[in-house]
């Protein structure tokens, strides 16, 4: 399964100072990831993709994240440097299931 979608880069209130940043699946796409990975899953509920930001791809996971009602990708700082990207940027992604 793949899904490319645009997001807003956002910091994880959480972990402000670390400046976790993220960006959010679209909550259709994300209805349909739970459906197509079905039963339970590894550690917080993590699936692991292969993750695409303009030049940059990388294999990670996306997490569930109840309060937004999606899943979350976490963009990491070497792909936030090589793209020339900060917190409330819009970006093009795509992201790809991988089986586990």
């Amino acid at each position: 399964m793949v899904v490319v979608f645009d997001a807003e880069l956002w910091i994880w209130d959480a972990r402000r100072a670390d400046s976790w940043t993220f960006v959010s699946l679209p909550v259709e796409a994300s209805d349909e990831i739970r459906d197509v990975a079905g039963g339970p899953r590894r550690g917080f509920g993590a699936l692991r993709v292969r993750a695409t930001v303009g030049d940059s791809t990388w294999t990670t996971s996306v997490f569930p994240d109840s309060a937004r009602g999606c899943y979350v990708l976490p963009v990491k700082r070497a792909v936030r440097q090589a793209e020339a990207l900060d917190a409330g940027d819009i970006v093009a992604v795509r992201v790809e299931l991988l089986h586990s």
